[in-house]
Parts: C-alpha cells; sequence; structure tokens
C-alpha cells in the first residue's frame, strides 16, 4: 500500500512540475503556449549576459512547434515561433536601440535599406524596460515578427527575411550570449 501511495505521489508531483514549466534565474515559463491557435512548445531557456562582468540581463525563452538543437531549422522555419525576452534589471531604450541595431547589422551586413528601416520601426516600438518587464515577438509566417511590450501588440514588422535575420540575432554565429545560445537550443540555462 505504501509503494502505490508514493508511486501516486510522484507522478503527481512530475504532473504539476510539467504544468509549470522551467525556471531560469527564478523566471517561471510554461512547457507550453498557444499562437494563433498553434500550439507551440519550450525549445529552450537562456541568459543575457552584458558587460566584462557578465551581469545577467535577461532570460530568453524560446516557442517552436518542433524543438530541435540544431539552429538553422528554425531560423529557417516556416512556423510560428514565440521569443520571449523577461528582464531581469532596468535597462535604457537607448541601450535597447544600440542592440537591436547593432546586433541587425551584424547578421545582415549588407544591410538592404528596407531592413534597416524595418529595424528603424521596431527602434520606434521599444520604450525603458523596467525589471520583470518583457518583450514579446511572434513570428508569424509570411508576416512577419509581431512585437509586443509589456502586453501591448505595438504591430507587425513585416517579412520572412525580416523574421530569419531576427532569429539570427539569437541562434545564428554570433549570438549576443554564447550561453543564452546554447540554452535556446535546449542546453542548461546559467
Amino acid at each position: 500500500m505504501r509503494t502505490a501511495s508514493a508511486i501516486t505521489g510522484l507522478l503527481l508531483s512530475l504532473m504539476v512540475d510539467a504544468a509549470q514549466g522551467k525556471e531560469c534565474k527564478g523566471i517561471n515559463f510554461p512547457e507550453q503556449v498557444e499562437v494563433g491557435g498553434t500550439h507551440l512548445t519550450l525549445n529552450g531557456l537562456g541568459v543575457q549576459k552584458a558587460t566584462f562582468l557578465k551581469v545577467d540581463v535577461y532570460v530568453g525563452a524560446l516557442y517552436v512547434t518542433a524543438t530541435s538543437r540544431d539552429p538553422n531549422p528554425l531560423i529557417d522555419s516556416d512556423a510560428p515561433q514565440e521569443l520571449v525576452l523577461h528582464f531581469l534589471r532596468n535597462v535604457k531604450v537607448e541601450d535597447v536601440r544600440k542592440e537591436w541595431t547593432r546586433d541587425f547589422v551584424h547578421v545582415a551586413p549588407d544591410r538592404p535599406i528596407s531592413l534597416m528601416q524595418r529595424v528603424a520601426t521596431l527602434n520606434t516600438w521599444l520604450s525603458d524596460v523596467k525589471a520583470n518587464g518583457r518583450l514579446t515577438f511572434i513570428r508569424q509566417p509570411r508576416e512577419g515578427i509581431q512585437v509586443i511590450v509589456n502586453g501591448f501588440v505595438k504591430g507587425i514588422i513585416p517579412g520572412d527575411d525580416f523574421s530569419r535575420d531576427f532569429m539570427s540575432i539569437w541562434l545564428g554565429a554570433a549570438p549576443p550570449s554564447p550561453g543564452l545560445k546554447k540554452g535556446l537550443l535546449g542546453s542548461a540555462c546559467n
């Protein structure tokens, strides 16, 4: 009888853990989300670190239709995706805009004018980010990236080319933090 009770307790514990999702740096993310009627699964969690002191800036969570440790199918995907950036500290809008611009220039060195115009639009939608603030980016196939700042929809940056370049920032050859990329691809979040 005690064995059955222990097994039941273990199973209930596992079900509660699965329902709660995963945690990184004290921030919990659900195991699954729904975007436009599509169920997405948490691919991984990673931490963006900044400065030579390796200060934790935000925890990123990547949700996809089919999980993968290979970045290429995720970058080239034509399925919905969601990237959530949960900030651990206050960040000034000027710093966020500077980083976005630098990152896009890095992933698209030829910088087509149309891409940089869309980056400029993205930058106008951003504001100072407070600790526990969230930026959410929903990749909509054949539409672009929907931008949500602290729960408020700002709009959609159009283009699959923009979507691929956007995902390449985190999953490409030179992400903002190597540990962030590894975490988003399913490695331990630290």
